[in-house]
């Protein structure tokens, strides 16, 4: 049998964030085993702990979806490296955890001050726009909203391991009607060769509140998205929202569905280019215990 943790990823109350499940001492198990447990778990994702590749390292890590492997993810890759390093350090401390995904290095800071833990990631590919324009009406009809609900930047589609469709929506009640609408979104998608579209608006309480569907997934609304938070850099950077230097934003999502999340955004740019994107979030364990591999 193989331990297990279930933690919530993004919030510093339990039964809110992004729910993840870690599967330590994963190195005998196939693909295949992976995803199985990933589909039983039923999670956004689960990822699964092994050996590094390199001892300087901390972990090998692989993350799932549901459906498919995913080479890089923010919510996984923050519980996991919260609960790793709470596993080899006492009391307050400030320690680095590398993991090696299937998109890169990813290096994560973790901090503890008493009972307070956050850690913040660094993006292992700078994200670039890709995957052409969306239509703005086909957009809207997608998610069951007017073309003038879409706005003020231009949707866009961006990569950075994983790649999203934006849909910056012009007011957060525009942000709450919004629903998946077929045959619309199959259209959308497929033209876009995504399977996800992250929404967001100017929040009232936070620089923007987002929302993210991913239905193909097998996750019909995600209630915190580390990997598009990190790829949002780019969208905000082609809609002229960065100036060169130091920006840090305050995400809140899966306020719509009851599990409120927050995630800080740190982007550096010059010369009207990104140079480092960075997420920190926070996680609080839910439970633990044992599994047969299938």
């Amino acid at each position: 049998m193989i331990a297990f943790h279930t933690l919530d990823v993004f919030t510093e109350t339990p039964f809110a964030g992004n729910p993840l499940a870690v599967v330590l001492g994963a190195d005998a198990l196939t693909t295949a085993q992976m995803q199985t447990i990933a589909r039983e778990f039923n999670l956004s994702e689960t990822i699964f702990v092994m050996a590094p590749r390199d001892p300087a390292h901390t972990a090998r890590v692989r993350i799932f979806f549901p459906t498919a492997e995913i080479p890089f993810a923010g919510h996984p890759t923050i519980g996991c490296a919260i609960l790793l390093a709470e596993a080899a350090h006492q009391g307050d401390f400030a320690t680095t955890i590398t993991l090696e995904e299937e998109a890169g290095l990813v290096p994560v800071t973790v901090t503890r001050q008493g009972s307070r833990i956050s850690a913040e990631l660094t993006a292992p590919v700078l994200p670039y726009p890709a995957g052409g324009t969306p239509d703005l009406a086909l957009l809207a009809a997608a998610l069951d909203l007017a073309p003038g609900d879409i706005g003020p930047h231009a949707p866009g589609v961006h990569e950075g391991g994983p790649r999203f469709l934006y849909a910056p929506l012009a007011s957060l009640e525009a942000l709450a009607r919004a629903r998946v609408v077929e045959p619309h979104w199959s259209r959308l998608i497929a033209a876009h060769g995504v399977d996800s579209v992250y929404l967001y608006a100017k929040g009232a309480d936070c620089d923007y509140r987002a929302r993210m569907f991913s239905p193909t997934a097998g996750i019909p609304e995600d209630p915190a998205t580390g990997s598009a938070s990190a790829i949002l850099a780019a969208q905000l950077l082609a809609n002229g929202a960065l100036a060169d230097g130091i920006t840090r934003l305050d995400l809140h999502q899966g306020v719509e569905m009851g599990r409120p999340s927050t995630l800080w955004l740190t982007i550096e740019a010059a010369g009207g280019a990104l140079t480092r994107v960075r997420i920190a979030g926070s996680a609080v364990r839910i439970g633990e215990g044992r599994l047969t591999p299938p």
